[in-house]
């Protein structure tokens, strides 16, 4: 009797859990889905918000580790972006293949550019003097090579080197080939001189899967049903609904894991019990 009983637990056990196993195996996963989104666009497709184009520039697909992570790129382009830049009072700038000094005059509204002279390379492309001035009762020299038996020349440097170039300009003059652009000068200030100007600028917004994302002054939430589509919504709440079906049914799976694994164990134990010898 004693391991009839047992039998018939032992099957009762076995039963309940192949039970449990088989709806683990069998229960289909929340599908996450919108009704009505607000855009479902495919590579190349535009959307436009605030007045704004928005291209979808690409949709990718990357396995890592066995799990797959969908992302895409919205980008837009200003046809008429400012760009600014500044030329500091005092500084050297690199303009037309030449280095010149910045001086700014805050009350005439207008900057003048000076050559620097590179003065050490004309002394050294000059064989007749040496290739370092020399200072001489506070003047400084450039010191003529001596010749048999004459006596080396000192030639005063503002008579040896060439007068620099000086350029200026006012608010409003025009610039040309200023970091490859035609550049206006917009102000001038003691402190620097600002050039402007104008060109298309894009902006890239990355979208990730199942997160929100702000484009212009709208915030949606994205999600990417396949490799190749980019879903826009505002239906929060359909997603918040998604997830606690997720939880759900995490927690009745790990319930039916439980289960499975407890009637596993009743059994082998119950099954172990009803062969145990006798004392009798």
């Amino acid at each position: 009797m004693q391991r009839r009983a047992a039998a018939i637990y032992v099957a009762f056990f076995l039963v309940v859990g192949a039970a449990s196993f088989s709806l683990i195996a069998t229960a289909s996963a929340p599908q996450l889905s919108f009704e009505n989104p607000d855009h479902s666009l495919s590579e190349g497709e535009s959307i436009t918000v605030d007045g704004e184009e928005y291209l979808v520039q690409d949709i990718s697909a990357e396995t890592e580790e066995g799990e797959l992570t969908r992302s895409g790129t919205l980008n837009t382009t200003n046809e008429s972006a400012r760009y600014a830049i500044e030329w500091a009072n005092d500084s050297t700038v690199t303009y037309d293949g030449t280095d010149w000094t910045v001086s700014t005059d805050n009350e005439s509204e207008t900057f003048t550019l000076t050559e620097e002279i590179d003065r050490a390379a004309i002394l050294q492309n000059d064989s007749d003097v040496e290739n370092e001035t020399t200072t001489v009762d506070g003047q400084e020299y450039v010191v003529e090579r001596a010749s048999g038996n004459e006596s080396r020349e000192l030639i005063p440097v503002d008579e040896y080197f060439p007068a620099p170039e000086t350029r200026e300009y006012a608010v409003g003059d025009e610039i040309e080939n200023v970091e490859n652009e035609t550049v206006t000068v917009a102000s001038v200030t003691t402190d620097a001189a600002t050039l402007e100007y104008f060109a298309p600028e894009t902006t890239e917004i990355a979208v990730s899967d199942e997160a929100n994302v702000t484009v212009g002054s709208t915030t949606y939430f994205a999600h990417f049903p396949d490799n190749s589509t980019m879903v826009l919504t505002q239906e929060f709440e359909t997603y918040d609904q998604y997830e606690e079906e997720v939880a759900m049914q995490t927690t009745m799976t790990n319930g039916l894991w439980g289960v499975s694994i407890l009637s596993g164990l009743s059994a082998f134990f119950l099954l172990g019990l009803a062969y145990l010898p006798s004392r009798y």
